[in-house]
């Protein structure tokens, strides 16, 4: 199963649809928050799962701040990165994906792209999609049964 990885998007839509046009044919999306009324507007405007968490920037929306989704019997945390204060490190992100028994973490909000494994915990942030001096990117998770692989990507 191929994956689109976006976050950070903050209302930056044309941005996203690019992201989906240089990522075509995925099977699935997901939005690591900051963006939540952007990943509506996606999931009208694709016909495909669209699987959303939201962050500290999305006042108001109606998505969890924290999933564990499933995906080829792999599991998923999928959190903003907020609450785990990620931009002071990632030990408490990733002592809550080794509690869940999570193969991979994905997380936003730092709008930097990072991808590292730990102990066989893949790390991954694909970036952000606004223009903040920093390059625009995204990520492309491939899911089977046997493994997991990523990529991050520039626009």
């Amino acid at each position: 199963m191929k994956v689109l990885v976006i976050s950070d998007t903050h209302g930056n839509f044309p941005s996203a649809l690019t992201a989906c046009d240089l990522a075509e044919p995925f099977d699935a999306l997901i939005h690591l928050g900051d963006g939540c009324g952007d990943a509506d507007l996606l999931r009208s405007a694709l016909d495909i799962p669209v699987i959303a968490v939201s962050g500290n920037c999305d006042v108001g929306i109606n998505a969890p701040r924290e999933l564990l989704w499933e995906c080829e019997g792999k599991k998923f945390l999928l959190v903003h990165g907020d609450i785990y204060r990620v931009k002071s490190g990632l030990a408490l992100l990733e002592q809550r994906a080794r509690e869940l028994g999570a193969d991979a973490v994905l997380y936003g909000h730092t709008h930097v792209a990072m991808q590292e494994e730990r102990s066989g915990l893949l790390i991954l942030n694909p970036g952000t999609l606004i223009k903040s001096g920093r390059f625009q990117s995204y990520a492309i998770l491939t899911v089977d049964t046997d493994s997991i692989s990523a990529r991050i990507l520039e626009i």
